[in-house]
Order: C-alpha cells, then structure tokens, then sequence
C-alpha cells in the first residue's frame, strides 16, 4: 500500500512509499485499564498476535463489518513500522530498527475472540487500518490517543500508559520472531473499545500523526 512517510512538520519528506510489509504483529492488553474492561489480569509479558497482511487498508477505504456478530470492535492504537531487519535485538539497540510511526486501528469480532484463536476475530480482510502518514521523528513515550465514533469520543490514552515499553516489546519480539523492514508491530490499545455498525465513521487521532479515518460498512453490502 502507498503511504506518505515524512518528518512531524513535514519539512523533510520521504514521499510516498510503497509500504510491503511481511506481517503485523500485535501486543495485547498493554494497558492495564482495557485489561480490565475485558476482565483480564495485567500480562506478565507482552501477550502478542498476528494479523495478516491480508487485513491491512489505507485511510478512508471501508472497514467491512461481518453481519450477525454482536460486537465488532474499534480498538485504536500507536504501531510501529520497522525500517531495518531485526532479530535478537536488545532494548538499547531496539529503537535504532524503527522507520516511524502511524496510527492504526486493531479491528476485533469480540464475539469470535472469545471462543478460542484470535486469527479470524481479528484477521479478516480491512480489519488493520493505518494511516494516514507514517513520522520518522516521532518521540514515542508520551503521545496522546483519541478515537471517536461519529464524533463521539470513545478511547483516550497516552503511550505513557504502556505496560511494556517500545523497547521491551521490540526486545521480547525479536528475541523469537526475525521483524524485517515495513513490518509493522501495534502496541495495544487504552479502554474503551466499542461496537462499530453500518454507517458509522471511526478516527483514530494520535499526537503528532495525525487522524487516521475510516468508513464502516456491511461486508455483503
């Protein structure tokens, strides 16, 4: 997919890029507060998944909601796009593999997740949307995250709230699971995550990115 990669000004930009990565590896209740909205205990490391690259789509193309699922959840969050292949990397080296930041938007059936593996719940094609730019010099550690549903602001959190730290979460990754260049890692999402229906329009604003912004729609529409 095309995506536009640059400074957080703007001043000094890569173009757009073809972003091709290998997968999307994603961490798991890495805020204590939606842990626990779900009824979860805290992780005592990073609980991580995949989501195929088959899911992924860009800013402003639909999310298709499957029909007869009670909740299809919007779980907004910070992800990672590494810029260099890595494998065994320590937490002092981990943040020199990063190419920048974007918003994404880890798309859940809450119904299929709780019956067992997480593939189809969370794999289905437009169920990873990014964007809408990725920031090359983003400072990390303290960035505000909003998502709205029609306006209506739903989750707020800030990256302060992690559990696990970029570098840990990189660190704990590649110490079993080689991350080569475009793949992408998202980092968890702060509480509130909630239904999406038919019609609705749900953002995902993160701090120095920008607004990542997607239609829903019906899958057999």
């Amino acid at each position: 997919m095309k995506i536009l990669c640059e400074t957080r000004d703007g001043s000094n930009s890569l173009g757009e890029i073809d972003l091709r990565p290998t997968k999307a590896i994603c961490v798991g209740r890495n805020y204590s507060a939606h842990a626990a909205e779900l009824g979860h205990d805290v992780p005592r490391e990073p609980l991580i998944f995949m989501k195929p690259v088959s899911s992924l789509c860009s800013a402003g193309a639909p999310i298709l909601r499957p029909d007869g699922f009670e909740r299809v959840d919007h779980e907004g969050e910070l992800a990672i796009v590494i810029g260099k292949r890595a494998c065994n990397v320590s937490e002092e080296d981990a943040m020199r593999h990063i190419l920048g930041y974007t918003c994404a938007n880890d798309i859940t059936v809450r119904d299929l997740q709780k019956q067992g593996p997480w593939l189809r719940a969370k794999g289905m094609d437009s169920f990873l949307p990014i964007g809408p730019r990725i920031v090359t010099d983003l400072d990390p550690s303290s960035l505000n995250i909003a998502v709205r549903v029609n306006g209506e602001t739903k989750q707020v959190g800030n990256t302060d709230q992690f559990i696990f730290s970029i570098a840990k979460i990189l660190a704990f990754i590649t110490a079993e699971i080689t991350l080569e260049e475009h793949d992408l890692v998202l980092t968890g999402t702060p509480a509130g995550v909630g239904n999406l229906a038919p019609g609705d329009s749900v953002e995902v604003e993160i701090e120095g990115i920008g607004v990542l912004k997607n239609p829903v729609v019906a899958r057999n529409a």
